[in-house]
């Protein structure tokens, strides 16, 4: 949390101003777009935002809120088929098109977000950024809207930005894993990659955290981090982790290091001793024993 990941979510879409460094959609470079370049942007690229209740207006039927998007992109809008276009998006993230006169109040939270979902696929988009699109729901319900969004990428051939801190959730429905820390992407790798073959000391402590269910792995040793997170208004000089880390040395101070992929498979890690295991490492880190 608080790591910068909806900021890259804003910046990429250019709701926030970059201070410096280069984004790519489809070649294009998205901080050099001008007005019209960026409107276009803008219809490709579409948003899902956390909070179910503050992201639609109270004041406005579903119909209005599922067309809001063409009165922005008239160019996009069903001639003359506007209603039926509404009610087929409505059905196909799984509500009662017929509810299409209804009020957010009349949902609950996780029809709520089904509306979001409808807004977002009316502009027929090839990448939705997903900001937490569950977090703010309860458990079975996020099963079902993980459910809907996993079917929709595979019958609308959708790309999803995935943001999430939910590392269950995240293994479900990722292809590729970005693991971010204060600010900066620490960690990529496809799901088995992150997730069975972690290299960053912060994306091992993150997985080291997680519950076993399994009783027979009960009182497995388990790394916990010292201290506190930094401060992102004066972060650490070099490694940004470095003041958390048992793998650190001189170096971690000294530099920043580079997210490049450091045993050539394609598995970037933004640490100098990214293939030192725990055994091996300078400081050791400390292990909660099994009691």
């Amino acid at each position: 949390s608080g790591c910068g990941k909806s900021t890259v979510a804003k910046t990429i879409l250019r709701l926030d101003e970059p201070t410096e460094g280069k984004a790519y959609f489809e070649g294009r470079d998205i901080f050099a777009m001008n007005k019209k370049e960026l409107r276009s942007l803008r219809r490709e690229i579409q948003v899902i935002f956390q909070d179910p209740y503050s992201s639609l207006n109270p004041r406005m039927t579903v119909g209005d809120i599922v067309a809001e998007p063409w009165e922005i992109h008239r160019g996009e809008s069903p001639k003359g088929q506007q209603r039926q276009k509404v009610q087929d998006l409505l059905h196909l993230v799984g509500l009662n098109p017929d509810h299409i006169n209804r009020f957010p109040h009349q949902f609950s939270g996780g029809q709520r977000q089904r509306i979001g979902v409808a807004r977002a696929l009316a502009l027929n988009p090839k990448v939705i950024i997903c900001d937490e699109p569950v977090s703010a729901l309860d458990v079975s319900v996020q099963a079902q809207v993980i459910n809907l969004l996993e079917s929709l990428q595979d019958e609308l051939n959708l790309a999803y930005v995935f943001i999430a801190h939910d590392l269950s959730i995240v293994r479900h429905i990722s292809d590729r894993v970005a693991v971010m820390y204060l600010g900066r992407i620490v960690e990529i790798g496809t799901e088995e990659e992150i997730y069975d073959k972690p290299t960053h000391p912060y994306t091992q402590a993150l997985l080291a955290a997680v519950p076993v269910p399994n009783p027979d792995q009960a009182g497995t040793s388990r790394v916990i981090l010292e201290g506190d997170v930094p401060s992102p208004a004066d972060p650490p000089s070099g490694c940004t982790f470095r003041t958390r880390c048992w793998k650190v040395q001189d170096i971690c101070a000294q530099e920043v290091p580079e997210l490049i992929d450091r045993f050539g498979h394609g598995h970037p890690s933004r640490c100098f001793f990214a293939d030192t295991k725990i055994s091996e490492s300078v400081g050791a880190p400390i292990i909660a024993e099994p009691e």
